[in-house]
């Protein structure tokens, strides 16, 4: 498994909330067999979310991750691509739950869109807001490794002891 963390399209990202992203490399610096899993945060389209999100270098990335059976993630609009990509037609996901125009765009990609907070369909996770990200993290630390590591990790993040971190 490769310890990169982020991979993006530009070596800045200007985010929605006024701050920057910088990956640690670009998308074509990389071979995506060095990974078990993609993960696809959201965002906004006044942050040019939907270009880099569609794009077709993705969307490829994204069936060659099904087709493998790996991890395929994402939080809130995260998975629009992951629809788009034609993975999801005739299985079942969420999107952002606040915006009936994401949930029908969904549709029309043949989403079976259901109304739950996370939505795991074989090896694909969807969720419908931002606030699932953390347990999204938490599903796929689990898919890559076990139910038992996952139980260490959130026993040292304070999360079964009812900590806040």
């Amino acid at each position: 498994m490769n310890s990169r963390t982020t991979v993006g399209f530009h070596q800045r990202v200007k985010c929605a909330w006024n701050f920057t992203i910088e990956p640690e490399c670009l998308f074509d610096e990389i071979d995506i067999e060095e990974f078990d899993a993609l993960v696809i945060p959201g965002g906004m389209s006044r942050a040019g979310f939907y270009d880099d999100a569609y794009d077709p270098r993705l969307l490829a990335w994204i069936k060659d991750f099904d087709a493998k059976g790996k991890v395929v993630a994402s939080v809130c609009v995260g998975a629009l691509p992951i629809a788009k990509s034609g993975v999801l037609s005739g299985r079942n996901g969420t999107t952002y739950h606040l915006s009936q125009k994401r949930q029908q765009q969904m549709q029309e990609y043949g989403v079976q869109v259901l109304n739950q907070p996370i939505v795991i369909d074989g090896n694909i996770i969807t969720s419908r807001s931002p606030s699932t990200a953390i347990n999204v993290a938490f599903l796929v630390v689990e898919m890559l490794t076990s139910k038992a590591n996952l139980e260490k990790i959130k026993e040292g993040m304070g999360f079964l002891d009812g900590g806040i971190c």
